[in-house]
């Protein structure tokens, strides 16, 4: 039979490594009380967290950046086509405009016209939260905003409204700084300024407003870098703005106002080529407005001395005559002068990177082409110079642009100016031949010809630039923005973040994730013993039986009536051990030795109801308490210590009748108790009335129970194994560390121990790992404990 065992652990053991769902589900599964309450906690915190937290809203607003060559003039400037003052229009490139509306040029124009540096809070009931739009106070500081730039931290102080007109200044700590009225000029270190009520004041008792001046700087670095624009696609000049903010009304006030101060900048930029040729030609009408009135002085001044009044008939064909060439003149002087002006312009050193005078009329189209294109390029430079460093690589290729189209216009006008200076030498050639028919004319006439003529010159001049001046003013009225709004900025008020369905969801998983690792580390770092799977997986010892753990108070646990696991347990291993002894003589007593690894492993409460148990089948029983180290039988059923085996063997007076005794308890079961602590009990285990004395039990019980030392610890034990039948070798659960049973396969392979089995107490009754106990066999809830378990131990046992 013991064979038989040994071939049913073994095949046991060969099996031990295919992994077990259902065990394994079973592990965690059990304490799914547990994994409720974590989830439940988690979900609370992830509540309270949301309810809490600063929800952010995104706006967004699209914007077209207009292309004038892939989208044409517009209709509102089509009526100024013909004048020659829009032209083909310019191109914007998509890259270098997002750049521009994310430079800080532009974002600080948004702060500060948002006083966005001047934050507003109340405080509610679990915190402090800002107001933006409903503020019942605003701060108005003098119109210089040079404090906020020298600003070196944030700045934070309270306003207590104490009355209709009546305020107090708190700093950070709370403490009163000073008394104001409203709408007084207040100085501090950022400034001097002004609390003034807004719309939505109402007063209220203790009605605190709390102010953080932040330093522009940093405010313009977070929305810079809060700020996202992205194209539509590479081909498209669409740009989507967008913001993340707690607050969605700020939000969608700092994109309109992003959109509107990009505009204004690129208007400027557009009007700067305007101004410059407005100038321009203001000075030479300056000049020639001086000559045009001296030479109208000199008409005037030969009339009146030469008294008369006009020409006669051959005089007015003659001047007809060189009229005609006059045009000519005009025209080439007309532009010669200009050119000349453009030229020096040029050559002027200190007009680095700053545009040229543009639709001046010239002859040549490729000099006015390149005029424009230098312009542009120069107004694209400069504005990407107030974001981008001089090592940008685009500013580099900018600046090499313009210096090479700067040369080629110089060189160009310079050949014009030839140019016309050679036509205006022909012309001026021939005049000089029709000015010889002239010379027929009386020298009145002649000399008031050449003077007419002369004034037809810097009239034409004169007129000419008064014509482009006009123009000029016209594109400065004319010029439009360069983005046009197709969605004004938006939020739809859903919360961004936190996501609450992913923190809810996340904080479920997290309160499922914790108790699942605590178990699983918990069991990966477990060297207990726990079931008597564990026993089977690490030895070939026979298994006896389990005894499931006890909440009685009462140490003997089995009786006539008893109807609990643990008594039931009690009364299977009776039974096998039937099974394990049944070769042995019936007119003889058993001996069954009851040891364990360790002291504390129960074999004092096993001893006793094992004996118990058996007594109750009608045998006659005997326990002995054969631990003479640490005896436990006596202390264990709460009677005084008494005589026992030591003083058997110590006093040949004292016979085995004398020691024996018996409790009202247990009816037909004797004790022996160990008696007093020896100096020397392994001395004593080797005596030989130990010998005798099992030969007489022998012949007088049915049953010998025998309670011995741990065999890890002391040789007792081993020194009377030859008088036991059979070993009971204990092992409790949650106590022994699988290691140690090492020690019993040992003695078990080395036949140490005779007949040995294991047995496993205090094995949890809940648990059984895929085994079970099903003790009680329909007796329902016969068994009732005794000892109540607190409220908190019976919702998550």
């Amino acid at each position: 039979m013991q064979d038989h065992k040994e071939n049913t652990v073994f095949n046991g053991n060969e099996n031990s490594d295919t992994f077990n769902i259902r065990e394994e589900l079973e592990k965690y599964l059990f304490h799914w009380k547990w994994f409720v309450l974590a989830g439940m906690v988690a979900l609370f915190v992830a509540f309270t967290y949301l309810r809490y937290s600063t929800a952010r809203y995104t706006a967004s607003t699209s914007i077209l950046i207009k292309d004038n060559q892939k989208s044409g003039i517009s209709k509102e400037l089509e009526a100024f086509k013909d004048m020659g003052i829009v032209g083909s229009g310019s191109s914007n490139n998509t890259d270098n405009e997002i750049e521009i509306l994310k430079s800080r040029k532009i974002i600080g124009a948004v702060v500060d016209s948002l006083d966005l540096t001047t934050l507003y809070f109340q405080e509610g009931r679990v915190k402090r939260t800002e107001v933006y739009g409903e503020n019942p106070i605003r701060i108005v500081f003098e119109p210089n905003k040079e404090y906020l730039i020298n600003v070196e931290r944030d700045t934070s102080f309270t306003i207590n409204i104490i009355s209709e007109n009546k305020l107090e200044l708190s700093n950070v700590e709370d403490n009163l700084v000073s008394e104001h009225s409203f709408n007084e000029t207040i100085t501090s270190g950022v400034g001097s300024f002004k609390i003034l009520k807004t719309e939505s004041f109402e007063f209220k008792n203790n009605n605190k407003v709390y102010v953080r001046i932040l330093k522009r700087s940093k405010v313009i670095d977070g929305y810079k870098s809060a700020v996202n624009i992205n194209s539509v696609n590479k081909n498209s000049s669409v740009l989507t703005l967008s913001l993340t903010h707690p607050l969605k009304e700020k939000a969608e006030d700092f994109l309109n106002e992003l959109v509107t101060q990009y505009n204004r900048d690129a208007i400027k930029d557009k009007s700067e080529v305007s101004q410059k040729t407005k100038a321009f030609i203001d000075d030479r009408l300056s000049a020639i407005g001086k000559d045009l009135n001296e030479i109208q002085d000199r008409v005037k001044d030969f009339k009146t001395d030469n008294k008369i009044t006009g020409l006669s008939m051959e005089g007015q064909l003659a001047l007809e005559t060189a009229s005609l060439n006059n045009e000519k003149l005009i025209n080439i002087k007309t532009q010669l002068n200009i050119a000349e002006g453009v030229l020096k312009n040029i050559k002027n050193k200190s007009n680095t990177d700053e545009t040229l005078p543009q639709n001046l009329g010239f002859s040549e189209g490729s000099i006015s082409e390149s005029i424009k294109a230098y312009n542009e390029l120069v107004v694209y430079k400069n504005r990407l110079s107030v974001n981008a460093g001089d090592k940008n690589p685009q500013i580099i290729q900018y600046q090499k642009e313009i210096n090479s189209l700067k040369l080629n216009l110089r060189n160009s006008i310079s050949n014009l100016i030839a140019s016309l200076q050679t036509q205006y030498a022909q012309i001026n050639t021939e005049a000089n031949k029709i000015n010889s028919k002239v010379s027929a004319i009386p020298v009145l006439e002649r000399g008031y010809i050449d003077i007419e003529r002369e004034q037809e010159i810097i009239s034409g001049l004169y007129s000419y630039l008064l014509k482009k001046k006009e123009e000029t003013a016209i594109s400065l009225a004319v010029t439009v923005p360069n983005a046009k709004i197709i969605d004004v900025a938006y939020s739809n008020g859903i919360p961004v973040s936190p996501k609450r369905k992913i923190i809810f969801l996340g904080a479920l998983l997290l309160g499922v994730l914790i108790p699942f690792i605590i178990i699983y580390l918990k069991d990966l770092l477990d060297t207990k013993v726990h079931t008597r799977k564990d026993i089977e997986e690490l030895t070939t010892v026979p298994f006896l039986g389990d005894v499931p753990h006890s909440d009685t108070n009462e140490k003997i646990v089995i009786g006539n009536d008893a109807r609990t696991s643990t008594a039931e347990a009690f009364r299977l291993i009776r039974t096998n051990l039937d099974f394990m002894l049944s070769n042995r003589e019936d007119n003889e007593g058993k001996t069954i030795f009851i040891t364990s690894t360790t002291s504390g492993e129960g074999k004092s409460f096993i001893s006793i109801n094992l004996a118990a148990a058996l007594s109750l089948s009608n045998k006659k029983v005997l326990l002995i308490g054969l631990d003479l180290r640490a005896p436990k039988v006596t202390e264990y059923l709460g009677i005084p210590e008494r005589k026992g085996i030591t003083n058997f063997i110590t006093n040949e007076k004292i016979s085995l009748d004398d020691i024996k005794f018996s409790i009202p308890e247990i009816k037909g079961l004797d004790i022996i108790a160990s008696g007093v602590i020896p100096p020397n009990p392994a001395e004593l285990l080797l005596h030989s009335k130990v010998k005798d004395l099992f030969e007489d039990v022998k012949k007088d019980y049915d049953y010998i129970i025998v309670d011995t030392a741990p065999v890890n610890l002391v040789t007792d034990t081993l020194l009377v194994s030859k008088y036991a039948d059979m070993f009971l070798y204990v092992s409790r659960a949650n106590y022994l560390d699988k290691r140690m049973l090492n020690v019993a396969q040992t003695l078990y392979n080395e036949k140490k121990l005779p007949n040995m089995a294991i047995v496993l107490n205090d094995t949890d009754m809940t648990r059984g790992y895929g085994y079970g106990y099903g003790y009680g066999y329909g007796y329902g809830n016969a068994y009732v404990e005794t000892v109540k378990k607190p409220w908190y131990k019976r919702i998550l046992s």
